[in-house]
């Protein structure tokens, strides 16, 4: 999938011509007339992301100017791959390693195309990735990123809980992780029943799936909302709700693109990763509004929609991470349509019990250009979810604040004095731009890893496992 970058510039590579905001003019000064003439003519005037093919004496693409917007921009250049002819393309030498790390990563990103069942009608314009950047960065990245884009662009039929464990045991092989699942009734057996409620009514058996990594460094453990389609249960969704369902498990998708980076980089780590996985399905033995299920917390969880079934099944996975008493706990899901009702489906929603790890992410989210907005754990709103006949109900008493309803629901099985994020995200673009095509999308993981990295030291040394 990155064919599209190369080692090494060919001979006929065509350079392209960063401009910054507010250097035009200094740019044309030392343009020949003919240039600056083409420029006027063509009222390019250098904005974040457009493009400008320059021609030669000879008629051909002599170069591309590109206007840019800061010194580490990644989306101006994630529309040319495809904007541009194909054909090879080169980077200006003495680029800052920064600024040409972040250009290759928007030339990756931005060739990417979900081709599983469809060609492209072209191939996307090549780059030679220049000495200054830091390829490792780049093609680690942009991997992780393809792999949730994959995820969570595969259609239900080819992407239920075994082949969302299938995917997780690849991810496990590659970096020679431990790997292990339980499936359908085992589950109760070894006390998840959440994750069995939830999942019980489909013919695709629900399981738990669980990945171990690494053996010495701060233990990190990332749990992902593996719903590979959501019907809504018995609290049926309309047509138009479920049309996009099969990103129910983007959460799942998003922690083994994490798990990937972290294991590629070798961080020294121990890393642990669960995924409960289930299809919300109907049928005659599906999980009942005002059903009162048991939790592996021992929590009584009553049942106030169905629907409300990503963090029912969290709630046995965070249960399970939270026991080895880790020293982070993030997890990830596709978890309400209230988050993207407050902040959209570009900017996930970052719940944290604690401060200073809210700040860290924060920070490292703005670094990457994989930005978050923190949403308050505002505990006064625990009484929305309360229960007269049951510890605490999966469904709020009032439409009002629904996804920090959903976050305090997740906190009840998270000891307090665990250091734990939950992102509530959206995990799709609705549309097409620079570097990001419409359909699935990671978000947050590049800022994540920058924090975790950042946690687990700068040695790059992996610990015997």
């Amino acid at each position: 999938m990155l064919e599209h970058l190369t080692d090494r510039a060919s001979r006929d590579a065509i350079p392209i011509e960063p401009i910054a905001e507010g250097g035009l003019e200094g740019w044309l000064k030392a343009q020949p007339a003919v240039t600056r003439n083409w420029v006027a003519a063509n009222r390019f005037l250098a904005k974040p992301g457009q493009h400008l093919l320059i021609p030669d004496g000879e008629g051909r693409i002599g170069a591309v100017a590109l206007g840019v917007s800061a010194e580490k921009d990644i989306w101006s250049y994630g529309g040319l791959p495809m904007a541009l002819p194909e054909g090879s393309y080169r980077l200006p030498d003495g680029m800052p390693e920064g600024a040409a790390t972040a250009a290759c990563l928007g030339w990756a990103l931005g060739g990417y195309g979900f081709i599983r069942y469809k060609k492209r009608e072209r191939d996307p314009a090549r780059l030679a990735l220049p000495r200054s950047a830091d390829k490792a960065t780049v093609r680690r990245e942009a991997e992780a990123v393809f792999l949730v884009r994959d995820l969570v662009n595969t259609p239900a039929e080819d992407m239920g809980p075994a082949e969302l464990a299938a995917a997780a045991r690849a991810v496990a092989k590659a970096g020679k992780a431990r790997f292990s699942v339980i499936v359908g009734d085992e589950l109760l057996k070894r006390n998840y029943p959440s994750i069995h409620a939830v999942g019980r009514a489909s013919s695709r058996a629900p399981r738990l799936i669980d990945l171990r990594w690494g053996a010495r460094g701060p233990k990190v453990t990332l749990v992902g909302k593996g719903v590979c389609f959501d019907s809504g249960g018995l609290d049926l969704k309309s047509s138009a709700n479920m049309l996009l369902m099969k990103k129910d498990m983007g959460g799942a998708a998003h922690v083994l693109g994490l798990a990937q980076m972290i294991m590629a980089a070798g961080l020294a780590l121990r890393l642990r990763v669960l995924i409960p996985a289930v299809e919300n399905s109907v049928s005659a033995n599906a999980y009942r509004p005002r059903d009162i299920i048991r939790s592996r917390k021992g929590l009584s969880v009553e049942i106030g929609n169905t629907d409300a079934e990503g963090r029912v099944i969290l709630s046995d996975a965070l249960a399970e991470a939270d026991s080895e008493k880790p020293d982070l706990l993030i997890d990830m899901a596709t978890l309400t349509g209230a988050a993207r009702v407050a902040l959209g489906p570009d900017l996930p929603a970052l719940f944290a019990n604690d401060d200073g790890l809210a700040e860290q992410a924060l920070k490292h989210g703005k670094a990457a250009d994989d930005p978050l907005w923190r949403m308050p754990l505002y505990k006064p709103y625990r009484r929305m979810i309360d229960s007269p006949v049951a510890d605490i109900n999966n469904s709020g008493d009032s439409p009002f604040a629904g996804s920090i309803t959903a976050a305090l629901f997740l906190a009840d099985f998270v000891d307090p004095a665990t250091r734990w994020i939950h992102l509530d995200i959206m995990a799709w673009n609705g549309r097409a731009r620079p570097g990001r095509p419409e359909g699935g999308e990671a978000v947050a993981i590049r800022g994540l890893y920058g924090m975790i990295a950042e946690m687990a030291g700068k040695s790059g040394k992996r610990g015997k496992r």
